[in-house]
């Protein structure tokens, strides 16, 4: 069964947590990511109030955790995040919990 990685970004607090795990799990030097956290922002909305957006984006080197995976263990960057913003497994059912969060979610399925 494929997996799935679902990343809410209405609760990302942007500390980076999941790229630390990502980077020490895969043992990547300075430079290398296999998640890597984007800012948007920060911008001034019309009528007022202001917009800061994190957005943690897999790379091409992330591996899905599948030696943790095969430990029975999660993914790292789920498991160290603090804010709870991550959520990964069956593709079926990240893909429906992703439907729910609308389009501040982003579903990436594993290949």
């Amino acid at each position: 069964m494929a997996n799935a990685l679902l990343i809410d970004y209405e609760f990302c607090t942007g500390c980076h947590a999941c790229e630390v795990a990502c980077k020490k799990h895969l043992g990547l030097p300075q430079g290398q990511f296999g998640i890597k956290l984007l800012q948007d922002g920060p911008r001034e909305l019309p009528g007022g109030g202001w917009e800061y957006n994190y957005l943690p984006m897999p790379t091409s080197l992330c591996d899905m955790c599948a030696s943790r995976l095969d430990e029975g263990k999660d993914a790292a960057c789920v498991h160290h995040c603090p804010a709870h913003a991550m959520r990964f497994g069956p593709a079926d059912e990240v893909a429906a919990a992703a439907a729910e969060k609308g389009r501040r979610a982003m579903f990436v399925p594993t290949v």
